[in-house]
């Protein structure tokens, strides 16, 4: 199997690792409504899509099978099957796991001897268990992912980060086996950005040189800001009159709040660009955020306003379902 084959069911879903099963299966409900046959006729991407959250949900959903895929990743599936004679093979991209009696010797002997598995240089292994490891102290927030093939012998980890730590950087602390090193997080670090520390990877039994080792960065999920792209992407609720006259209103930025004017006739779902405010740039520079508006409908009015909302009723000219007389099959 492939390492980059590797499906993370939690960033497909757009859920955090620790999101109970209602929220998994609200997202799933969105994405499927989002994504479904029906309503993507004859596009080949959302159906693709439409299949990934399924085949997320399916798993996600099942307590066994989600508790052995954060355990054991894209190996989730074999975990707990033995190797060689009297257990099950499988194929994991040309690597021989037949000499353990099983996945857990493999594990021990992979994070044991950090890379001093089986003796071809050509093979590939994946593993992934972000619970077994802790900046300066073991490796809790470091965990292994792809220990890539290759002669070269390089390893991949991931390495969690708030977006506090992302966007101003941040120094981490690992422990290595008897090796303990401090590494520096460039600051404007993004989901999937990788640090390369050379001579930091598992050995390669026949060069008798250790490869490089790659973080990875992934954010924790943030209350309110997310990425889309390389735009930094938060949703701001304002009121009815509001989207009707204009307004200005206070937006959170990473360096604090500042004043947006809204437009009058703004639209629900519409966007706002407030340039130079988003994530840092590898340039030093500052990219965009985007402000996605979203109406908030008050359920809880005032006497007097409920007598003000119906006198703008009986008033009101305009018709956003007048185009709806003409629809026919």
């Amino acid at each position: 199997m492939d390492s980059t084959n590797f499906k993370d069911y939690y960033a497909i879903l757009g859920v955090s690792k620790s999101a109970d099963q209602d929220q998994i299966k609200k997202a799933f409900r969105k994405l499927a409504r989002k994504y479904h046959p029906d309503v993507n006729q004859g596009n080949k991407d959302a159906e693709a899509k439409f299949k990934q959250v399924n085949e997320a949900y399916e798993v996600l959903s099942d307590p066994e099978k989600r508790q052995k895929y954060d355990q054991f990743g894209q190996y989730w599936k074999q975990a707990g099957q033995g190797f060689g004679s009297g257990g099950v093979g499988f194929d994991a991209g040309g690597f021989d796991f037949s000499q353990y009696g099983s996945f857990d010797d493999f594990i021990n002997e992979l994070l044991g001897r950090f890379g001093g598995g089986p003796r071809s240089s050509s093979q590939s292994y994946s593993y992934r268990n972000a619970g077994t490891s802790g900046f300066g102290g073991g490796f809790n927030d470091f965990g292994f992912q792809n220990a890539a093939s290759s002669a070269n012998r390089d390893s991949e980890a991931i390495v969690n980060l708030t977006y506090y730590e992302a966007f101003h950087g941040v120094q981490k602390r690992f422990s290595l086996g008897n090796e303990t090193i401090d590494v520096r997080i460039p600051a404007g670090s993004k989901p999937g950005s990788r640090l390369r520390l050379r001579g930091k990877g598992p050995l390669n039994p026949i060069a008798k040189q250790q490869g490089d080792l790659y973080l990875k960065v992934e954010l924790q999920p943030h209350s309110f800001f997310r990425f889309d792209g390389d735009n930094l992407v938060c949703e701001v609720q304002i009121t009815p009159d509001e989207a009707v006259l204009g307004a200005a209103i206070d937006v959170p930025t990473p360096d604090g709040m500042v004043n947006v004017k809204l437009p009058s006739g703004v639209r629900s779902g519409q966007s706002l660009r407030l340039r130079g405010k988003g994530w840092r740039q590898p340039q030093g520079e500052r990219g965009d955020q985007l402000v996605k508006i979203s109406i908030a409908t008050p359920r809880d009015i005032s006497a007097t306003e409920r007598e003000y909302y119906e006198k703008i009723q009986s008033i009101r000219t305009f018709n956003p379902r007048s185009h709806l007389q003409n629809i026919r099959l």
